[in-house]
């Protein structure tokens, strides 16, 4: 019960970063994602094949022999045309960081909730503090600057413009890197910093998780 909870947490979780994006993007004067009907909270125009069934179901299924309860995935970007942005540079920076803003956003909501409803020691805490922790991820992940993710729209935004053709270049080869980063560790870094952070907002005894 508690992993399908995480489950529809997660996706509900990427889809409001989706959504962030496409209503980012309206705002900056682009309505691509509006007309492809992505800015919805219905989770199936979001579905990836692999990032929203085959990757979280493969960790669901780790987590029920392993007890590590984490899961992770991705939906199908929201389509985006700069060309129709009102300053393309500006703009894009802009759309990259609304997806991870609203993923602290709600992660802050979660934590506020948690809070006011003192349920430290129940399965609704232990649901809640996965749904703070999941955005922390969501949110810190994308703001990693290599291309496609969200810190690298950002971080475009801000070089000058030498600097910001040569970091899309090498967008080819984003994923390679992040595979390298993660068999680096450097990953397991990042989740045990969300993870004390989650603890920090919270106020959850750590205990609790293991049991």
């Amino acid at each position: 019960m508690t992993l399908l909870m995480i489950f529809i947490i997660l996706i509900f979780s990427i889809i409001l970063h989706e959504c962030a994006h496409g209503l980012a993007a309206e705002r900056c004067g682009d309505s691509t994602a509006r007309q492809a009907g992505r800015i919805t909270l219905n989770p199936i125009p979001h579905l990836d094949p692999i990032g929203s069934i085959l990757i979280p179901g493969i960790m669901i299924l780790m987590s029920l022999v392993t007890g590590s309860g984490f899961i992770f995935g991705w939906a199908k970007p929201v389509p985006i045309n700069p060309y129709n942005f009102n300053d393309p540079k500006r703009d894009m920076m802009w759309v990259g960081l609304a997806g991870p803003a609203t993923n602290f956003a709600v992660a802050l909501f979660l934590a506020l909730v948690f809070r006011l409803l003192a349920i430290s020691a129940s399965l609704g805490a232990v649901i809640l503090f996965y749904g703070i922790t999941i955005n922390l991820i969501l949110g810190f992940f994308n703001l990693i600057p290599i291309p496609p993710l969200d810190g690298s729209r950002i971080l475009t935004g801000l070089l000058p413009e030498e600097y910001a053709y040569k970091l899309s270049r090498i967008e080819p080869f984003g994923f390679i890197i992040l595979i390298i980063l993660f068999i680096s560790g450097i990953f397991s870094f990042i989740f045990t910093l969300v993870l004390r952070l989650s603890l920090l907002l919270t106020g959850m005894p750590l205990g609790v998780l293991l049991r």
